[in-house]
């Protein structure tokens, strides 16, 4: 009985290395897109009163952990019993991604209005500052589910064939990554400038060490936030490819002399730009059949 007992204890000690294992494996897979959902985040939960970014924060993570309990179960019976729709799903969602990086890229090149935006928060009434927070919210949530998806399922693809208890805590295990980690950089982020701020005030001397980081502080931030989205766009990309280059079998041959990264960002790059050709293709065809 007692060895029974110690051979229980070596199979969960040597699944717990496996799911370690593959658990950093799919980390890596998705750290693309949680660059990105870092970028998306510290943005959105960003230019709040002092007081209100981290109520603001806590609103979107307890979101994200919705969207997880919403995501995962779905996912898992896909893989339990429909296992070609996880791949359908991924290269769905590799479009998307793909497109969503392209139309940054071209945001950025040829840039256009977005609509009315408000410009002094100050004189707004405490009623509409609480319906435009609730706004920045829900949108948080919203791209929060969209990019959760993708981050379950490609870390779903980075188990698939493994027993469904190995899929489930592997992916389980992401998604709390995805959530608790992003959501603690976005809290550190957009707390940068108050805390710089502090430091400032921190004393009455004129060009103190204090004023030095709490000037690097406050003007770092913008810098920060902006780098994040760069770095994300291109990880956007990154990950698109991948998906691509591992799922289609046109692909896996194409470029193949080439290196890794290149030969996948290049792919994610066309799939990005012919997506966002046909979308604005489509938008300025229903826009015409509207008048």
């Amino acid at each position: 009985m007692g060895s029974g007992f110690f051979a229980l204890l070596d199979d969960i000690g040597a699944l717990m290395d496996d799911v370690a294992s593959m658990a950093k494996i799919s980390t890596r897979k998705t750290a693309g897109i949680l660059g990105d959902d870092l970028a998306v985040n510290a943005e959105k939960a960003s230019g709040f009163v002092a007081s209100r970014e981290i109520p603001v924060l806590w609103a979107i993570t307890k979101g994200s952990f919705v969207n997880k309990l919403i995501i995962l179960p779905v996912a898992f019976l896909l893989s339990a019993f429909f296992p070609v729709a996880v791949t359908v799903v991924l290269v769905l969602g590799g479009i998307y991604l793909a497109y969503e990086g392209a139309e940054k890229v071209y945001e950025y090149l040829v840039p256009h209005h977005h609509g009315p935006a408000v410009e002094d928060k100050g004189g707004l009434s405490a009623t509409e500052i609480v319906e435009l927070e609730k706004s920045k919210i829900k949108s948080a949530i919203v791209t929060d589910f969209i990019l959760s998806v993708e981050i379950v399922i490609i870390a779903l693809g980075t188990v698939m064939g493994l027993p469904l208890l190995n899929q489930i805590l592997v992916v389980s295990i992401v998604a709390l990554i995805a959530t608790v980690g992003v959501y603690g950089i976005v809290a550190l982020i957009v707390r940068m400038d108050d805390f710089g701020y502090s430091l400032i005030n921190f004393n009455d001397k004129d060009k103190s060490i204090s004023d030095f980081f709490g000037h690097l502080l406050v003007n770092a931030l913008p810098w920060v936030i902006k780098s994040l989205g760069v770095i994300g766009t291109i990880a956007l990309l990154l990950v698109a490819g991948g998906i691509f280059v591992h799922n289609l079998d046109f692909f896996h041959h194409f470029l193949e002399t080439w290196p890794s990264l290149l030969r996948e960002f290049i792919v994610g790059v066309i799939f990005g730009f012919v997506a966002l050709l046909i979308f604005n293709g489509i938008k300025k065809l229903v826009g015409l059949l509207k008048k």
